[in-house]
């Protein structure tokens, strides 16, 4: 791997007419949307979102004298809703300054890549000078879908963690994120925000690119396996606890032969689950819009993908999702934003003697008899099952299990017992016919008195 420093004296020209290339390297040309922020000398910032296959063309039009900035990850939507996540090809970390705020772009860099060999991460893909911090960008093989965005969120979580001594921003680390635009100018000190330092592979001169599996087990403190087999083990204990509540239960995977799953990532399932629902349903949804808004959003503030105080947004996007053109009014929500904030908070509510979280933990029976899902509409839903369709699924698995290891079915089993016992009684019936006994027949077929006895009896009631 070679590490280039972008050479000072190679960045003065003018931004204007240089070429804005870092979103490029971890956004595509797919489908989708991504957002660009910036600064209106009359109406303050002002957001906008635009198709990826506008990319190039809008880069090159963004006001680059003001301070302007670029969504990380890409939508399925023209907005930068964490519900509304397509994909995500990046991990990065914002370094903000605080009163080191003498450094130039080259200082930081130096200083970023020293942290990453203190703290054994992998050098980032980029580091971008933002006028006043940096930005590290570790770029990854291929993005991340949104069902991946529990472990994204964790593996942002720890990277953030490892640079904190240099002021790694805890609060910058969600999917909505947006930082600041290459080639465009930080009004706080009119310096130019740029690239400072790129990891290119010598071989072809592109830019480094991490495998996401690989990143996780160097940044989380134990090993994949292990961190997969303690979250199993803390999972069957909180489902053993469960066992003895006699309040409300969140019934979680494990059971039926389901794969565990953390609080976060069933409630984020769940909120899918949701959204596959309300889908299903749409063209006949209209006394279910404000039951569906209220569960999403519950579940999506359990799931904690983003900021408590933006879960107001968030909702307003799920609400044009499930039912497009309807509109509601937050206070509607009002109580769901205040437990909300009381959870990311920290806060717990104690029943019984015991401690819960403030937001609702239903069971499935509940949602299922809530929103009347019917069992055709739980065989497209991936977590709100009834023990019915979990037993069902466990009993399929089984049987690809068995298919797989070679084994054969129920009813191949039974025929080629079928058969084998009427040949046995064939062979039985040849050598009664000789004159031998019930002894000579067992002994000469390899079998016992009693089952030559009963195969002898399957004959008479057969008529033979």
């Amino acid at each position: 791997m070679s590490s280039i420093a972008v050479d000072s004296a190679e960045r003065t020209p003018s931004p204007q007419i240089e070429l804005i290339a870092e979103p490029m390297s971890y956004h595509s040309t797919e489908w989708g949307f991504f957002s660009v922020v910036s600064r209106h000398p009359e109406k303050g910032m002002l957001q906008k979102s635009y198709p990826l296959r506008l990319l190039s063309e809008v880069l090159s039009a963004v006001p680059r004298d003001r301070d302007t900035y670029v969504s990380q990850a890409e939508f399925t939507k023209p907005n930068r809703r964490v519900v509304n996540l397509a994909r995500v090809g990046l991990l990065f970390v914002d370094i903000d300054p605080g009163p080191i705020t003498h450094l130039d772009g080259d200082q930081w860099a130096m200083r970023c890549l020293i942290a990453c060999q203190d703290e054994g991460v992998p050098a980032p893909s980029l580091i971008v000078f933002s006028g006043r911090g940096v930005h590290m960008k570790w770029l990854l093989d291929r993005p991340l879908p949104r069902a991946a965005v529990m472990r994204w969120n964790h593996a942002q979580k720890c990277l953030v963690k490892r640079f904190e001594h240099i002021g790694a921003d805890a609060g910058a680390r969600d999917a909505s994120r947006v930082l600041r635009l290459q080639g465009t100018i930080n009004e706080k000190n009119l310096k130019r925000c740029e690239v400072v330092w790129e990891d290119r592979d010598p071989r072809d001169g592109e830019l480094v690119r991490h495998s996401f599996d690989t990143l996780f087990d160097e940044l989380v403190e134990v090993p994949r396996h292990i961190y997969d087999a303690q979250r199993d083990a803390e999972q069957k204990a909180r489902e053993e606890r469960q066992k003895r509540r006699e309040s409300f239960t969140l019934i979680r995977g494990g059971k039926y032969g389901l794969r565990r799953l953390g609080d976060r990532q069933l409630a984020w399932d769940r909120l899918e689950d949701l959204r596959s629902l309300a889908s299903m349903r749409a063209n006949n949804i209209e006394g279910q819009r404000m039951l569906f808004l209220f569960w999403s959003t519950n579940f999506l503030a359990l799931a904690q993908p983003t900021k408590a105080n933006s879960l107001h947004y968030e909702a307003r996007s799920l609400a044009k999702e499930i039912a497009p053109g309807w509109t509601y009014k937050d206070c509607d929500l009002g109580t769901t934003f205040r437990r909300a904030t009381a959870y990311a908070q920290g806060e717990q509510i104690e029943f019984n003697g015991r401690k819960y979280p403030p937001l609702y933990t239903p069971r499935n029976d509940t949602l299922i008899q809530a929103l009347q899902i019917t069992p055709e509409e739980q065989k497209k839903l991936k977590t709100i099952i009834s023990k019915e369709e979990a037993a069902w699924r466990h009993a399929e698995r089984e049987r690809q299990r068995r298919r797989l290891a070679g084994m054969a079915e129920r009813s191949e089993y039974l025929e080629s017992m079928a058969a084998t016992t009427e040949e046995r009684r064939k062979a039985v019936l040849e050598l009664r016919g000789k004159g031998l006994s019930q002894r000579a027949i067992a002994k000469e077929l390899g079998l016992s008195k009693t089952r030559v006895v009963q195969l002898l009896e399957g004959l008479k009631e057969g008529g033979q």
